[in-house]
């Protein structure tokens, strides 16, 4: 009798394995894993824009403290300064001024005010017009043309130029360099560099806090006529453009200095 043939273990799950792959039949292909990749060009603008944007502010902050490291917040503050006592409401005189200071600071003037737009004159303006313009709350500043290099009256017109209510004019036998001038106020200086000139500048220009300063606060520095044809010191008094109307002088409005 023959035998059953029966096939070895080894064919069978060989067989099986051909045919059908294990279970399921199929075999599933390998899983791909992708590595992501970071954008570092995105990461380094970034940090380029944050590190220019701290040292842009950084340098903003710099210049701010720099420009305010000298500024004033009391008259007691600008070494040398001089305070007098002209009271408001001076007259309005066409006759020529003798005054005490020089160059003036307050007392009777001429009807119209010397233009304060951040005009420079090239001429020493009348004095009797220029004192009108400090009733108004203009600082002017003056110079000895023959002790002031044109580099230096060149610095004192930038401080000028532009800015209302500064007028800046040479002074004929000005006992310093450089002289300035508000209401009530005067500072003299040896060079166009000292930093005590642009203190006073901002601190007296307009300024209505300042005690005894100046008289006709609000009223306007605006006379293009004068400033197109500008009266000399010594010339007569003529009506040049914008004028006030006459006033009546206060008791006691003489000036006296204060120690």
């Amino acid at each position: 009798m023959a035998k059953d043939r029966k096939p070895a273990n080894g064919a069978t799950r060989s067989g099986a394995s051909r045919a059908g792959g294990g279970k399921g039949g199929r075999t599933r292909p390998p899983t791909q894993v992708v590595a992501q990749q970071r954008p570092w060009g995105l990461i380094i603008a970034a940090v380029a824009v944050v590190v220019f944007a701290a040292a842009a502010i950084g340098y903003a902050l710099v210049q701010v403290n720099k420009a305010n490291a000298d500024k004033v917040g009391s008259a007691d503050e600008i070494k040398g300064l001089q305070s007098f006592d002209y009271a408001a409401g001076q007259s309005h005189v066409t006759t020529p001024v003798e005054y005490k200071e020089s160059p003036p600071v307050g007392g009777p003037h001429d009807p119209n005010w010397a233009d304060c737009t951040g005009s420079v004159y090239d001429v020493d303006i009348r004095h009797e017009n220029a004192v009108h313009a400090l009733e108004h709350g203009a600082v002017w500043i003056t110079y000895n043309p023959d002790e002031v290099s044109k580099a230096d009256v060149a610095t004192l017109g930038k401080l000028v130029d532009g800015t209302s209510y500064r007028l800046l004019s040479p002074y004929a036998g000005l006992d310093s360099p450089i002289s300035l001038q508000s209401w009530n106020h005067q500072l003299k200086v040896d060079s166009a560099g000292d930093k005590r000139i642009k203190q006073f500048a901002d601190f007296f220009t307009q300024n209505d806090e300042v005690q005894g300063h100046y008289p006709e606060i609000g009223a306007s520095c605006e006379n293009p006529a004068f400033l197109a044809s500008p009266l000399i010191a010594g010339e007569k008094s003529t009506p040049v453009g914008s004028s006030d109307m006459p006033t009546t002088p206060t008791p006691d409005a003489g000036g006296t200095a204060t120690p």
